[in-house]
């Protein structure tokens, strides 16, 4: 298996089966509902990732984060973030569940981690990486050789990130923060009641449930640069080898624009599932590359439903058998970068049912191959078309196919009888 690191530039080959195979993702900040831009980025491509992986033969961990300690959860509610965090959390949960992908194996919140991210940032300031100032902790990025080299950035052109006149340097980024009035989230710590910065979060939070070196760490390509240079940066300033690849994966545009809670041109997961459907939004992902950018419209959702329809109709006809090494090409494109739109195209030429469900079953659309049984009364129906059909009355079969259809059902003519299908 191979996968296009941020890093190198470069595809790189991941070790054979059984691996281990490794993952941190970084999950979302939780103030809101969770956008369909975001929940592809953290509830979908780790999940199918890592279904692929254990197909394949791979030991495979996957934690996905919840970061439940944020400047946005503070200003999002002031004086109630613990109460907002929460609420976001159970709606993140809840939305995700109805993807049916699953869970990943960890997902932990920062709230819960602050141990272990108090222990790094002492290690950091004993290491001479880190410094206090009035109650914050600052990294010093000058003292870290290799920070931009994830975002190709030189030193020397690097923004600040938050400003602060108390910094030795502009570049420098905050490990903890001294509690502020109205902030009702705070912990002891060595400078003072404080909280975490973001990225020391995650940090500690790959480095607790994956060990200090592992295979894998993905977000979103809109992390790069601060999020994960500065993650890098601390974990490998403290002797860590942490991550070997960066996977970032593209992000939804909406309307031609990135889709962002910040800039609020986002359709929530929830929103989008009660309007189209799991089915039709997981095929709608999968038309796009992991890595590039994908847009969401109604005319893209409406030729997912396409897309997925097409499918129901395979199983509705009879199973045929696939192509010679079907299943060998499928495998390949995902094997070859996670190629989804690849193996959808050659999924769409199948009409092999044990097949096609169980490529299906990778994305969680195996469901696209269960057809709902007839009830009791539409099978009586299309039993006496059959003896109508039989006795050569050909009258009274045409009006019981149009009292099947106009029930929802179509019985369709086969070498051993009929199939009913639904219209």
């Amino acid at each position: 298996m191979r996968l296009y690191d941020t890093l190198t530039r470069e595809v790189e080959d991941l070790p054979p089966p059984p691996g281990p195979v490794r993952i941190y993702y970084c999950g979302p900040t939780v103030y809101q509902r969770i956008h369909v831009g975001n929940g592809y980025a953290v509830a979908v491509i780790p999940l199918w990732l890592k279904r692929w992986l254990e197909l394949r033969g791979y030991d495979t961990t996957l934690v996905v984060n919840i970061t439940d300690v944020n400047d946005k959860i503070y200003d999002a509610a002031p004086g109630r973030s613990a109460q907002l965090a929460a609420d976001a959390t159970r709606w993140y949960l809840e939305d995700t569940d109805d993807l049916g992908l699953g869970r990943p194996d960890f997902e932990p919140r920062a709230t819960e981690t602050i141990p272990e991210i108090l222990a790094l940032i002492e290690e950091l300031v004993g290491l001479g990486l880190a410094y206090q100032a009035n109650g914050d902790v600052y990294f010093r990025v000058a003292r870290f050789p290799e920070y931009g080299r994830l975002s190709r950035q030189r030193p020397d052109e690097v923004q600040e990130q938050e400003p602060n006149p108390l910094k030795e340097d502009p570049r420098d980024f905050a490990l903890w923060k001294a509690n502020k009035p109205g902030e009702d989230t705070w912990w002891d710590s060595p400078w003072g009641h404080g909280r975490p910065g973001w990225h020391i979060e995650c940090s500690a939070m790959a480095e607790k449930f994956l060990g200090p070196s592992f295979e894998i760490h993905g977000g979103g390509l809109d992390l790069v640069f601060p999020h994960h240079e500065d993650e890098i940066a601390q974990s490998r300033g403290a002797g860590r080898v942490f991550a070997r690849l960066w996977m970032h994966n593209g992000l939804l545009r909406f309307s031609g624009e990135e889709m962002h809670k910040s800039i609020g041109n986002v359709v929530t997961v929830r929103d989008a599932l009660d309007r189209w459907g799991r089915e039709t939004l997981l095929v709608f992902f999968l038309t796009g590359h992991w890595r590039k950018p994908l847009d969401f419209s109604e005319e893209t959702l409406a030729a997912a439903a396409a897309r997925a329809e097409r499918f129901r109709d395979v199983f509705r006809g009879p199973s045929e058998p696939a192509p010679e090494a079907a299943w060998e090409r499928f495998a390949a494109a995902l094997d070859d970068d996670f190629n989804t739109p690849e193996a959808l195209a050659v999924m769409h030429e199948w009409r092999d049912h044990d097949l096609l469900r169980r490529a299906l079953d990778v994305f969680g659309l195996a469901s696209l191959g269960m057809l709902p049984e007839a009830p009791p009364a539409i099978r009586e129906l299309a039993d006496r078309r059959q003896d109508a059909r039989s006795q050569g009355d050909f009258d009274e079969a045409d009006r019981l196919r149009r009292e099947l259809e106009a029930a929802g059902w179509e019985a369709r003519d086969a070498p051993d009888g009929y199939r009913l299908v639904p219209r």
